[in-house]
């Protein structure tokens, strides 16, 4: 995983504060999947739907951000597994918590709260945590996911013009996400897994609207997937050309998925099928 640093979108004084003082200190360990953690508990339909979805018209098993609503204390416990494994970062359960993704589950009324609610999960248990041992502070990711959407590809093999989603559609969506991630007390925002570029400027643009109408900043990181051997996301661009179209962010962390998946950086390692990500101080 490689960091870089971009044009600095964040104030100074937040990037300046406790996250950044321990980037500079040593290097920063983000939890591992959250979705096969929940996987292992052998849910079913029940669970998920809890007593305020059991009336739901649509079938709701497999929507692990729900579970934040319903089953908060798994959440928890996924969590404080993380941390006390030794990560110091958590990421929030929001991978698909956007109006575009819940809306698959007829859910989209509730994205806002998901994100809202998975925030503070995420934010009491890293404070239980950071409780313990004040001199290893543990910080708190809002993740934006992808949303099974692209902008830039057509989902008609026929029609290549033809496209599922539009820009403003997707920035209004990450925008409602990322307040929610915010209010719940995110420490930054990850753009994350991205696939298609124009998505990520979509995130990207309505997360600096967002940080607009809070009044509040945060660092941002942005994680972005190159699915095989060319070393291109799947809108076509190769590392460099990524950066350059989406340069402004504070931080970027680039994810290669190829071959053996063992990705090499200056200061960390990271080896997947059990990973545990690891990000650095820019240089």
């Amino acid at each position: 995983m490689v960091s870089l640093r971009g044009q600095c979108m964040a104030s100074e004084s937040v990037i300046g504060g406790a996250l950044e003082q321990a980037l500079r200190e040593r290097i920063l360990v983000i939890d591992g999947a959250m979705g096969s953690m929940i996987q292992a508990e052998g849910l079913e339909e029940a669970d998920y739907r809890g007593d305020r979805f059991a009336d739901h018209d649509h079938d709701v098993k497999g929507n692990g951000e729900l579970l934040s609503l319903t089953r908060p204390d798994i959440i928890a416990k996924v969590h404080r597994a993380y941390l006390d494994a030794g990560a110091d970062i958590i990421e929030t359960n929001t991978f698909g918590s956007t109006t575009i993704a819940q809306a698959d589950y007829g859910l989209s009324h509730t994205a806002k709260e998901q994100n809202l609610v998975s925030a503070q999960i995420a934010r009491h248990v890293a404070d239980e945590v950071t409780a313990l041992t004040p001199d290893q502070p543990r910080f708190v990711g809002g993740v934006l996911g992808p949303t099974p959407k692209t902008a830039s590809i057509s989902p008609d093999v026929n029609d290549p013009g033809a496209r599922s989603i539009t820009f403003d559609e997707l920035k209004d969506a990450y925008a409602e996400a990322t307040i929610g991630l915010i209010e719940g007390g995110s420490d930054f925002i990850m753009i994350e897994t991205i696939f298609d570029t124009l998505n990520a400027k979509a995130a990207i643009y309505a997360v600096r609207q967002a940080f607009e109408e809070v009044g509040k900043e945060l660092p941002i990181m942005i994680a972005v997937t190159f699915p095989d051997i060319s070393g291109r996301v799947l809108s076509g661009q190769n590392p460099e050309a990524f950066w350059n179209a989406v340069a402004t962010p504070a931080r970027s962390s680039l994810e290669a998925t190829v071959a053996a998946r063992i990705e090499r950086s200056a200061r960390s390692w990271r080896i997947s099928p059990t990973p545990q990500k690891s990000i650095s101080a820019p240089t």
